[in-house]
């Protein structure tokens, strides 16, 4: 009897340590909302205003090191970031492009000490003319895509581009190849759902929302998965809709329109052609018989699985608003249910910030980038003024049914930035370390770019109760010794 009391008395132990952890083993949604942006920093390695005081934060990367090591081989101004969440070495790596006109890609080894040498370039700026780097995403087979944030009238750019050797490249050997069955639009969020078609935007003021299903969506190469498939565009009711800085969310039941056949290539009288014979995507949404709903400025894409079990595709749009009045909020964070094929509010200006109680207002402005957390909980990162209202937000949906209008759930300001001149960039959670997230410090006043580490350590109370666990697990091994 006294055994079985005692391996309660353990387990019992053990399940508050675990309780103690947090969903998923995150401490990072175990905060207090920040409750204004913070101002200016005097230390730009370590540039944010952090929500806990058990969380730290240390520079990994930075531009001015790369370029005095190896002159000229980093342009900058780092963007998404994502690791090699599959295959060999899972997790070892980071990945960023550069959005500059001579664009370029790096890889980040987290398991090299070295600062000096742990950085290095795997595509050169401005291969095969490169420009502003922006997506960034590892695909189901073990690859790494990135693709440009510029398209136009007459404009060679928006591509979208593979690096099939991205762990393995040495510097600057980077298999760079263009993805020329994806049409031509400016790229920025990219995301694959369960069954791998491959989700995208088009930044724009009016911009649409894409998804390319491959002929092959089980392929283990990129040659294969991009080698046919058709790309769509996405129509909230009757379509067309223009969303703007002055007018209400587009919502409600949306269907996919083909804008390429199925192999990729131009419906006839439909699909309108770039110069260089591929598909122009924007030009393309926009044709009277497609009349895909436009978005203001799309940019960040997520995937996340409900807790219905549908899974919902959300998306970020910088620039919308209700009254066209920055100073009251702008920009709203959508989803798609790929399961009742509605696109539904998640979150915008009306949102409790829970710090005050209050709508969010004029807080959250310019949504950029989205970011999911190890249990599921979604960001919010902000393309805005360094050291003045540059934010990251933490969207506390408790029963993460995809919206945030539960008692107790809202917005919580989660980390600001206080580096002049500068703006965050992506964020991304590290999908083997629970409490470890990087972020990047984006064109900066002073002309370094950085990309930060931040660690989430538990409570002092939470240390308590692991090592009051290691004490009864202790107990009862020296007590079944002595028997």
């Amino acid at each position: 009897m006294q055994k079985k009391v005692l391996n309660i008395a353990v387990a019992s132990a053990l399940a508050a340590m675990s309780v103690g952890a947090h969903a998923a083993d995150t401490y990072f949604d175990n905060i207090t909302p920040l409750a204004a942006s913070a101002g200016a920093t005097a230390t730009p390695a370590t540039p944010l205003t952090l929500s806990s005081p058990n969380f730290t934060q240390v520079t990994i990367a930075d531009t001015l090191t790369q370029n005095t090591l190896v002159p000229g081989s980093n342009s900058g101004v780092w963007d998404m970031i994502a690791a090699n969440e599959t295959g060999p070495n899972a997790g070892r790596y980071l990945f960023m492009p550069f959005e500059t006109g001579t664009g370029g890609v790096q890889r980040v080894d987290l398991q090299d000490s070295n600062y000096n040498t742990r950085t290095v370039t795997i595509v050169a700026p401005g291969t095969q003319g490169f420009t502003s780097g922006d997506a960034s995403r590892w695909t189901p087979w073990g690859s790494y895509l990135t693709a440009e944030e510029s398209w136009g009238t007459n404009s060679t750019k928006g591509r979208l581009f593979e690096v099939t050797n991205a762990t393995t490249a040495a510097a600057n050997g980077g298999n760079f190849v263009q993805r020329s069955v994806i049409p031509r639009v400016s790229h920025e969020g990219l995301a694959f759902d369960q069954q791998k078609s491959l989700y995208f935007v088009d930044e724009l003021n009016g911009g649409s929302i894409y998804k390319y299903v491959s002929a092959n969506p089980n392929a283990t190469t990129g040659d294969d998965y991009f080698a046919a498939g058709q790309t769509f565009a996405l129509k909230v009711g009757a379509g067309g809709q223009f969303e703007g800085n002055n007018g209400p969310a587009i919502t409600g039941g949306a269907t996919w329109v083909a804008v390429t056949n199925a192999n990729g290539g131009a419906i006839d009288g439909v699909s309108v052609l770039a110069s260089d014979g591929t598909v122009d995507g924007r030009a393309t949404a926009d044709v009277a018989s497609i009349a895909a709903t436009g978005y203001n400025r799309p940019e960040d894409m997520e995937v996340k699985t409900l807790a219905d079990g549908h899974e919902a595709i959300f998306f970020a749009t910088t620039d919308s608003d209700i009254n066209g009045d920055t100073n009251d909020g702008r920009s709203r964070v959508y989803l798609f249910d790929t399961v009742s094929s509605e696109v539904k509010l998640f979150a915008d200006s009306s949102t409790i910030d829970l710090a005050t109680g209050l709508a969010v207002g004029g807080g959250l402005r310019n949504a950029d980038n989205l970011a999911i957390d190890a249990a599921g909980n979604m960001y919010l990162i902000e393309d805005r003024n360094g050291a003045v209202d540059d934010d990251v937000w933490l969207a506390v949906d408790l029963n993460h049914d995809g919206d945030l209008t539960d008692a107790g759930e809202g917005l919580a300001r989660w980390a600001s930035n206080g580096t002049p001149g500068s703006e965050i960039s992506g964020l991304y959670f590290d999908k083997f370390n629970a409490n470890v997230a990087y972020l990047h410090i984006q064109h900066p006043a002073d002309g370094v770019d950085r990309l930060i580490q931040i660690s989430a350590v538990p409570e002092p109370e939470s240390y308590a109760m692991f090592l009051a666990g290691l004490g009864l697990v202790g107990f009862a091994a020296r007590r079944r010794a002595a028997k």
